[in-house]
């Protein structure tokens, strides 16, 4: 839906400064996620904290916390909704039984689980009792499991150390603001010590527990993620300051989500008309943000009770008691499974590791000064282009240019190809998402779309050898730039 009038005039993001005088890029190496002695055992299968561990690993978010004490003007909590996929909705609420007897249904069936948190659908320490009850069973039961809490901060502080004795060593904080005359208009009453605060008020007590919070969980040594929802005309001004304000207290990772604001969702935001970043918009806050690998750009904004692949969710077909057999009956052997799919994708990323460095370098060596190009490549995970067009349900998009071969973020649209036959509207919808694009990387697109993101400056390259996505955008750029081609020979392969 379009921005009313006043909307659209206030909601302009600055343009990033032209390449040269944007601070140079780190080079291209997953492993910089993790440039702390440890850091990396700790995130390498968790699909949240690493964007290589999102191709392989799974998460499940168990729904054991309906209570909210905070009011988001961008969240309307649902309960038994299956068609809408965003933060606060659910399907059933669990308790915390309910939710142990779950995940070992699930984990008996998928041996890619590796986390399970608390993402709500309200705040999970509201009723901490509740979370803290669910982390307790999982840790008894399964212990190899990563356990991961989300929350607003304002009860953070309150219970740093029962987290710690129940080794939560994930927390995800969302923090959108530092200035409370912002932060009124995003977030207009919380609940603190049995009063309920408005306004500014509000949002001053919000900010300060949150910052508290955030000082002593990464004190604690927990990792924390901060995810901070962006607002056109409200808050994208003041990310920078957001951004540098949780780095220097110590946060792991800085998540910066799109607003979600269909009126359909019966959120305030939506319902006033106040529209979301386009994908372009967003892109270049990011990048304003991004002079290191700690900034997360593979989010899926899921619901609160999500389980699978991060872009593949199973929550509306996985219900306990599900007919698992023998093998949810023996913890031990769904244990043994995810250990040897642990194995598994210990080689494959070894190899894939490499294959992304030599890709990353030979980009580096024959781009022009300078050089920067969005290339969205369609994967149904692995790390490899391996799906046709017409069934991406989402775009992988990755920078390409003078800086290597980065990722720059997912953009979400529905698949162009519904029954056999292509629908022009989705592809419409399509070219907007990838307006800023500059090419397209799949397995095969057929001739109709072919035409249509030509037309619009988006180059199409069809690649069926199941490649690594750095290979094949290493591949496809030394095709694509003026002269890469000779240097690329020079170089030696990909």
């Amino acid at each position: 839906m379009q921005a009313p009038a006043a909307v659209a005039a206030s909601a302009k993001v600055t343009p990033l400064p032209p390449a040269a005088e944007r601070p140079r890029r780190v080079p291209h190496n997953k492993r910089r996620e993790a440039d702390a002695p440890g850091v990396w055992e700790r995130i390498k299968d968790h699909p949240c904290y690493s964007e290589e561990a999102h191709h392989y690993f799974a998460r499940m978010h168990v729904a054991v916390a309906p209570g909210c004490n905070i009011q988001c003007n961008y969240c309307n909590r649902k309960y038994d909704c299956s068609n809408e996929s965003r933060p606060g909705v659910v399907s059933n609420r669990l308790t915390p039984e309910g939710a142990v007897e779950k995940v070992r249904d699930v984990a008996a069936r998928m041996p890619q689980l590796s986390v399970v948190g608390v993402a709500g659908p309200g705040d999970g320490l509201f009723q901490a009792d509740r979370t803290l009850r669910t982390f307790e069973l999982l840790r008894r039961e399964m212990p190899d499991l990563t356990l991961c809490l989300s929350t607003n901060g304002l009860a953070l502080p309150d219970h740093i150390d029962a987290l710690k004795a129940l080794d939560i060593g994930h927390v995800t904080i969302t923090i959108n603001y530092l200035d409370p005359e912002i932060g009124a208009e995003i977030h207009p009453w919380v609940f603190h010590n049995h009063r309920r605060w408005r306004g500014v008020e509000a949002a001053r007590i919000l900010h300060e527990r949150q910052m508290e919070g955030l000082e002593r969980a990464t004190a604690a040594g927990v990792l924390v993620k901060v995810n901070s929802v962006l607002i056109p005309g409200i808050n994208d001004d003041h990310m920078a300051e957001v951004n540098r304000a949780v780095r220097a207290r110590g946060a792991f990772l800085h998540n910066v989500m799109p607003l979600i604001s269909d009126p359909a969702h019966g959120t305030v935001f939506g319902l006033d008309g106040r529209r979301g970043p386009t994908p372009a918009e967003l892109h270049v806050v990011r990048e304003s943000l991004s002079n290191d690998a700690r900034l997360m750009k593979h989010c899926r904004q899921c619901r609160a009770d999500a389980v699978g692949m991060l872009g593949e969710d199973q929550c509306q077909t996985v219900h306990a008691g599900g007919g698992c057999g023998s093998a949810k009956d023996d913890p031990d052997a769904a244990s043994e499974a995810r250990e040897a799919w642990r194995a598994v994708v210990a080689d494959s990323r070894a190899a894939q590791q490499t294959d992304a460095e030599r890709a990353d370098a030979l980009v580096r060596a024959v781009a022009p000064a300078g050089d920067d190009r969005l290339v969205a490549v369609c994967t149904r995970g692995g790390g490899r282009v391996n799906l046709h067009f017409g069934k991406a349900t989402e775009f992988h998009v990755y920078a390409v240019g003078a800086d290597g071969i980065r990722f720059a973020g997912i953009r979400r649209a529905d698949n162009y190809c519904l029954g056999g036959y292509g629908e022009s509207e989705r592809l419409d919808t399509i070219l907007s998402v990838l307006e800023d694009v500059s090419a397209m990387v799949c397995v095969k697109v057929g001739a109709g779309p072919r035409r249509r993101l030509e037309a619009a400056g988006i180059a199409c390259h069809e690649d069926t050898r199941l490649e690594t996505i750095e290979t094949t955008l290493a591949d496809w750029y030394a095709a694509a730039v003026p002269g890469s081609g000779a240097a690329r020979a020079e170089a030696g392969p990909a």
